[in-house]
């Protein structure tokens, strides 16, 4: 991801003393107060066209989303889901001329919801991968790397953690890919194994290195500089971002919504309102011109 500066920050009077006195992380805490798009956003009747008859008459676009990913998707003090990816989604559906729900589930459930039926579409900052592409479609519409955390002072290099503490959201790329790769790495070279430790949500992993528990973090970049910018100086970014690969929107490959996703994302793209989201939540550096499918096997 091309992301260099930190994001903005606004906490609650309650929540900002938490955090001074725990040293805790709480993403229920909103940087933006509303859940939906302020983008203006037209529908665009040549996508709508192309939606399936189902959904076209349902008048509602379910989304599947796990908003633990701060700021990508996460919740509101009245447990509601926000963040720039929820903000992105309902625009998708304004594009369709639709009305969004949002259906929460646990990350590694939202994949089986869509192929299901259960969910239209599954946004929570799902990274394209050729393994992910045999079961769903994406439409691309971002491009994040991976960046490390640690606690401010104590340096962790990412490709020299041999033996090191790591935490990271459970079902995520980190966990199932990265990580993973790099301890192998260490043990085939002689060296101890990386110990990687899997949490339920991106709060607790980061909580676990502020509170001393772990040596490092690894998370996406937008969410790692989240998470840096709400600790009071507690965590601090290790190296830099690296591993780019595309976002996708998760589609059924048999829905048939693919091209009509891919078709709003486009026109969001093409009449700005794409770009004010992004600049919003101050995640511009990764935006992309054009919407894509399946860019892993593709790209």
């Amino acid at each position: 991801m091309r992301l260099t500066r930190s994001l903005p920050v606004i906490l609650a009077a309650t929540a900002a003393t938490a955090l001074l006195l725990t040293g805790c992380v709480d993403n229920s805490t909103p940087a933006e107060s509303t859940g939906s798009t302020t983008a203006t956003v037209t529908k665009d009747d040549a996508a709508a066209k192309l939606l399936p008859e189902k959904v076209a008459s349902s008048g509602k676009l379910i989304i599947g989303t796990d908003p633990t990913y701060a700021p990508n998707e996460f919740k509101n003090e009245a447990g509601e889901p926000i963040g720039w990816g929820i903000e992105l989604a309902a625009a998708v559906a304004a594009k369709l001329g639709l009305t969004p729900e949002y259906q929460v589930a646990k990350f590694d459930n939202i994949i089986p919801s869509v192929t299901g039926g259960k969910a239209d579409i599954g946004e929570s900052s799902f990274t394209d991968t050729v393994e992910r592409e045999k079961q769903v479609d994406f439409v691309n519409y971002y491009t994040a790397g991976i960046l490390w955390a640690s606690a401010k002072g104590k340096d962790v290099d990412p490709e020299n953690a041999c033996g090191l503490t790591v935490a990271v959201q459970a079902t995520t790329t980190e966990d199932t890919a990265e990580i993973p790769a790099k301890s192998d790495a260490c043990v085939a070279a002689g060296k101890p194994a990386i110990n990687k430790v899997q949490y339920d949500t991106q709060d607790a992993a980061t909580n676990a290195v502020a509170l001393g528990q772990a040596d490092a973090m690894s998370a996406d970049s937008p969410v790692t500089l989240y998470a840096i910018s709400q600790t009071d100086g507690k965590l601090q970014a290790a190296g830099e971002s690296f591993d780019e690969a595309p976002y996708g929107i998760v589609v059924g490959k048999d829905s048939g919504l693919t091209e009509a996703i891919q078709a709003a994302v486009q026109s969001l793209m093409d009449d700005g309102s794409y770009g004010e989201i992004l600049d919003k939540w101050g995640v511009a550096d990764g935006g992309i011109t054009e919407a894509t499918i399946n860019a892993a096997a593709n790209g």
